[in-house]
């Protein structure tokens, strides 16, 4: 089993920054695990924001390009994503998913919610 912790997120006006961390705990091994962002709006449907492989390959979403960046510690366990020039449509919940390589099994955290308004 893999529990994961999500802090960071809160209330920002539209250009500000935030830095949102999850961590990963239980029977988990760094080089077996991609870990990622993914976000769900209000009546939509939960999306891929960006997640980085176990050997640093990242992909983004095209709405998110420049402007988030994801970051991962594996010797801690933790993933990172650090968002600039926030929008209004950013506002989502984000959560935090890793996915064991070997088997598929996906693993989510709670959620963060994000606001980005004025």
């Amino acid at each position: 089993q893999v529990q994961l912790a999500e802090s960071g997120g809160g209330l920002v006006q539209p250009g500000g920054s935030l830095r949102l961390s999850c961590a990963a705990s239980g029977s988990i091994f760094s080089i077996f695990y991609d870990m990622g962002w993914y976000r769900q709006a209000p009546g939509k449907q939960r999306e891929l924001v960006a997640k980085m492989t176990s050997r640093g390959s990242t992909t983004y979403a095209d709405s998110v390009k420049d402007r988030f960046f994801i970051s991962r510690d594996n010797a801690k366990n933790m993933v990172y994503l650090q968002m600039n020039s926030l929008k209004p449509e950013d506002t989502a919940i984000y959560y935090c998913n890793v996915r064991i390589v070997t088997t598929n099994v996906d693993y989510w955290g709670q959620g963060t919610q994000v606001t980005v308004s004025s």
